[in-house]
Order: C-alpha cells, then structure tokens, then sequence
C-alpha cells in the first residue's frame, strides 16, 4: 500500500514516517524529491537555489516524480511504502505558485506517474501560528522564504485536491503532541492493510 504524507514544510512528515517506520513490517520509507539519485540532485535545485523559474520548477519536480515512480513506488506496490509527499504537495505548490490550472497540473502529474497515485495520504495540517512559530526554529529554503501566507494557501490546495480527488485520507492537527499523532495515524494504516 502506496501512503502519501502531505502537508507544509515543519507540519513533521518526516517525524511521523521515522516513527511509524518501526510499527509496521516490510516498510519502504521515501520521499519527493529526493527519493532516487536524480531526485537528490532535483532536490539540491530546487532547495537551495530559489533562482529556477516556476514553470522550470513544476517540469523539475515532474521528473523527479517520473523517476521516483518507476523506481521506487512501482517495485514495491506489494510492500507498505510511507512518502514524504507525493504529486499532491506538487500540484498544490504548482498552482499557488505559478497559478497553473489544477486541471493541466493533474494531467502532467497522470503522464509523470503513468496514472499511479497513492492509495491513501496523511494531510498535517497546522495553523499559521504554530508554522510561524515552526519556521522561527530553522534556517528556511527558497520555498520556505516565500512567507506563511503562501504556505497557507498551499495548505489549503493540498486539502481540497484529496477532497477533489477522493483520495482516501486523513487530516491531522499537527500542532497535538508528536504521540497523538503517531497513534492517529498507526491506527489509520492498521484499518488500511
């Protein structure tokens, strides 16, 4: 079962997959970008440079997409894989960035995957205190530096896009204790397998 992790940057999807990793047997952890070679190069473009025009952005994150699913998700559908985000984080960031059509960013995303999307995602939601509290933590990246309120509206897009979609998911305040959540979501993956 292919589980998408969603939501904005210090929302802790990478806490969560880390502890949900040892509750569960045969796991593939993974992440996008950043899941394959190219995807770690991908990553280190778009992470640390800020400089890449929005339409580049997209057609990058695509093709680490393209990749990450042939090489990761595709072999290993029969096992439980937990990634950090998927085509869901790309489409909302996408469209609040560059304003691109959600209807044209679902058919580039269609053609990256070959059509396959997670079976069920995990959106961590948090409100705008707790990220500016969050961010105040970190040295940010290009993405980060765009400001809360663009983290926000992304938020929002990745909600409505599982809506839109009916992705069978889950929406969690991320801001509970780390615990809570962890248990939230063991006990959403055990009712899935």
């Amino acid at each position: 079962m292919y589980i998408a992790f969603e939501g904005i940057d210090t929302a802790g999807k990478s806490t969560q997959i880390e502890r949900l990793r040892s509750r569960f047997d045969d796991v593939v952890v993974t992440r996008e970008p950043g899941g394959t070679e190219l995807g770690r190069r991908i990553r280190a473009i778009l992470l640390d440079s800020g400089g890449v025009h929005p339409r580049a952005e997209a057609l990058l994150f695509l093709a680490d997409r393209a990749e990450h699913t042939e090489r990761i998700i595709r072999p290993n559908r029969r096992r439980l894989i937990l990634s950090d985000r998927s085509f869901i984080s790309g489409i909302a960031y996408a469209h609040v960035h560059e304003k691109l059509p959600v209807d044209t960013l679902l058919q580039l995303n269609r053609f990256a995957t070959d059509g396959l999307f997670p079976d069920a995602a995990v959106l961590l939601k948090l409100d705008e205190k707790t990220l500016q509290s969050r961010l105040g933590q970190k040295s940010r990246d290009a993405i980060e530096r765009r400001g809360t309120g663009y983290m926000m509206a992304v938020q929002r897009t990745m909600e409505e896009l599982l809506d839109l979609l009916a992705i069978d998911h889950i929406v969690v305040d991320a801001a509970q204790p780390v615990e809570a959540v962890t248990e939230t979501l063991t006990q959403f993956i055990k009712e899935r397998q």
